[in-house]
Parts: structure tokens; sequence; C-alpha cells
């Protein structure tokens, strides 16, 4: 017993204030594995509460033919967002409405909205209406996992609903900016569905510096690609107006 005595003696010469310092040297490591800060904060930097956007999403087919959109996007806090098609000619005037979980596809030809699912497409190719329409990943998954890979963290995210289009993602995040780089989508079964690539850093203003690159692939559609292209991004305050069935037909009024 006597090397615990001596332990005992040499523990309790330790002061309160040493003890304070250990304490807060050895938080910060500690708060920096929290898989869901991490992901609020991959949220934060991707994109500002309330915004408006410009982006092309192209489809490439295996022979390399493309077929292109133009969309004018708004969002507003974490469950809000439309999206206007601006081209091509076939589309133009056509909006999307996303509150929460349920979605909307105006038409003006049709005259009024049409209800669509997470996994459906309105463009077509690999993005899908979850993706072109997406959330923050914090207000859809939970971080039930996560990895320190040295220059990254991969976070293993479980969906908090069964609405929503992926049972669970790995998404691999830089240690230094807190942006994702690939993310990894999965079904409940297990099965991959599709891998999403952000690439191209860019400086959008604002203090918004992010990817202004998705290019997603996967294996169920192989020679098939999808690539969106972020070209504008920056704050703007929206009226709740604006996220209404009522408003698809004037959100070009927006512009």
């Amino acid at each position: 017993m006597m090397w615990f005595n001596q332990l005992f003696k040499t523990v309790s010469r330790i002061t309160i204030p040493v003890v304070i310092s250990l304490f807060f040297l050895w938080t910060p490591a500690v708060l920096a594995l929290d898989g869901n800060d991490i992901l609020s904060q991959v949220d934060k930097n991707m994109q500002p509460r309330s915004y408006e956007m410009y982006r092309k999403l192209i489809n490439i087919e295996p022979d390399g033919s493309k077929k292109e959109f133009v969309l004018y996007t708004v969002k507003k806090g974490q469950d809000k967002m439309v999206a206007l098609f601006i081209s091509p000619a076939s589309e133009k005037g056509r909006s999307t409405l996303r509150l929460g979980d349920n979605m909307w596809l105006y038409i003006p030809d049709v005259g009024r909205p049409l209800r669509i699912t997470s996994l459906q497409s309105v463009v077509g190719g690999i993005f899908n209406n979850s993706d072109i329409l997406r959330l923050d990943y914090s207000v859809e998954y939970n971080a039930e996992k996560i990895i320190d890979q040295g220059d990254t963290y991969m976070l293993e995210l479980k969906a908090k609903s069964s609405s929503v289009a992926y049972n669970h993602l790995k998404m691999k995040v830089d240690k230094k900016t807190l942006l994702p780089f690939t993310i990894e989508c999965y079904a409940v079964s297990g099965m991959l569905i599709k891998t999403l690539h952000y690439t191209k850093i860019k400086d959008f203003g604002q203090g918004i510096i992010r990817p202004s690159m998705l290019e997603t692939d996967s294996p169920l559609h192989r020679g098939y690609r999808s690539v969106m292209l972020f070209a504008e991004i920056k704050e703007k305050e929206l009226a709740d107006e604006v996220f209404t069935l009522n408003y698809l037909p004037k959100v070009d009024e927006l512009r």
C-alpha cells in the first residue's frame, strides 16, 4: 500500500487552480469530437440561415450528351425552400416548394401545385428532389458516430425519421474548414444509393466560403453523372408568404 499512499499525497498537493487549468485544456478536445456540433457547424458554413442563390444542374449521359437546368432558389430557416426554373425554355416558370417533409411542384400550364416526393426528381438524372431542395443536414440526421481520420472527421449519420430520402449517411468533413467533401448515401438495407462529391471551394462574399460544385454518381446508374454548379449565394431576408402554395406562380418577382 506504500505506492498508493505516495500517489494520494502527490494528488492531494495539486491545487484547485491547476485542476481547473487541466479541465479547460482537456475540455475543448472533448467538445471538438461532438458529432452533432460538427454537423451543425457544417450547415452554418455551407449556407446562411436565409438566402438566395443561382445554380446550374447538369445531367450527363453515358454517351456524353448533357441536359442543363438553371434554378433560382430561396431558403428561410431550416425547413422552407423554393426553387424556380429559369431555363431551359421548356421548364421556365416551373417552381417547387419544400416545407419540412412536404414538397410540391407548380407547372404554369396545369395552374395548380402537385405533390411530389423526396425520392422523385423534377429534373431526372441522379439528383432527386431531396438533393435539389436540401434542408440542413442537422435537421434530418443525428450523428451517431464520429471517427477521427487525421485531417478529416468521418461522421456516421442516421435519419431522424423514415420520411428522409436516405436512411443513413457517411460524411467526410475537413477538420480545418468544417466543410464536407464526400457523402455516401445509403438505403435501409445498407445498399449504397449514391455518393456526393463537394469540390472547388469558392469565396461567395459575405463570409460565405464553401464548395461551388457538387457532383454525384451512383452504382445504380452506371455511366451517368449529375453535377450542380453554384454561381451565387447571398443572404436575403424573405417573408413567410414566399413559402406558400399561393406564392409559387409569383416566385420570379423575387429576382
